[in-house]
């Protein structure tokens, strides 16, 4: 299916293409592979790159972050959703160096793909959200010109995990310690960020990667999507992001489900679907 894509793009027919299991690295012993789809017609097209969720231990390219694909298509968007290393057998730092070079291969296939590299967003929902929140707020601050992109869409991503690990010590009751303590016991939650405790050290670790520490003048514009009634990342981490980006003068909008919980698949009332229409009309103003 490769070979036919390459085919059809040399012979100058711009078609529309479905493809998985493409890789885009080969950091160890297994391969990194994405799935991607292309719009018919010659672009360039702006892209969204999507980071699917599951506690840094489960999920995959193909099912997360299934939701986005059909508005993402309609809108005449290519898509390139990618796996990365997750727990217990790797680490946060292994995970967002796979983003980066997931942002790198678009770029670099980007005349393949018929993809707009000045019009490229990274999306991710949950352990992926805090994947993006993460790589829009540091990609400035390290001065990568390679894995620079113009938009971050979160959907109920962590921007503070010490404050939630808290949080969900002191607050049980409000969050769903089940699926949590599943994921922890297989190298998720603090331990994916190399913490044991939430002692002084371990909170000054997760402090450092916390994307809301690193916000700054200049990063991308944020478009935070969230339910109130989340129960593994608390709804009040959205704001709390926007309010510190809008003081440095950064743009963040909110998108907000109103008795939505933690997945977009959940948000099945027709009431929840607003935020579809809403994210590609925020996306084609910020990308233009």
């Amino acid at each position: 299916m490769r070979i036919s894509l390459t085919i059809l793009i040399l012979s100058g027919l711009a078609c529309a293409a479905d493809l998985k299991d493409v890789e885009y690295g080969h950091p160890g012993a297994k391969p990194l592979l994405l799935d991607l789809h292309v719009p018919d017609g010659p672009g360039p097209f702006p892209a969204a790159i999507l980071i699917h969720g599951g506690g840094f231990d489960e999920g995959g390219k193909s099912t997360n972050p299934r939701p986005l694909f059909e508005p993402l298509a309609n809108a005449q968007f290519a898509w390139f959703s990618i796996d990365y290393r997750m727990a217990p057998e790797f680490k946060f730092v292994d995970a967002c160096e796979d983003v980066s070079n997931a942002i790198r291969w678009v770029k670099a296939n980007a005349k393949t793909y018929r993809v707009d590299v000045a019009r490229i967003a990274i999306i991710g929902e949950s352990a992926g959200g805090l994947l993006v929140n993460y790589a829009g707020t540091h990609e400035t601050l390290e001065s990568k010109p390679d894995t620079k992109i113009e938009a971050v869409v979160d959907f109920y991503g962590p921007v503070d995990y010490g404050k939630l690990a808290l949080a969900r010590r002191d607050h049980p009751e409000r969050f769903n310690m089940t699926s949590i303590n599943r994921h922890a016991s297989n190298g998720g939650g603090i331990h994916f960020f190399g913490v044991d405790k939430l002692d002084d050290a371990g909170l000054a670790k997760l402090w450092s990667i916390a994307p809301i520490a690193a916000v700054h003048k200049g990063m991308p514009p944020f478009l935070c999507i969230h339910g109130t009634k989340d129960d593994q990342v608390a709804y009040e981490q959205t704001p709390a992001m926007c309010d510190a980006m809008h003081k440095v003068g950064a743009s963040c909008e909110i998108i907000t489900i109103e008795g939505g919980g933690h997945g977009m698949s959940g948000w099945r009332a027709p009431e929840m679907q607003h935020w579809k229409p809403e994210m590609i009309s925020w996306l084609k103003a910020t990308l233009k």
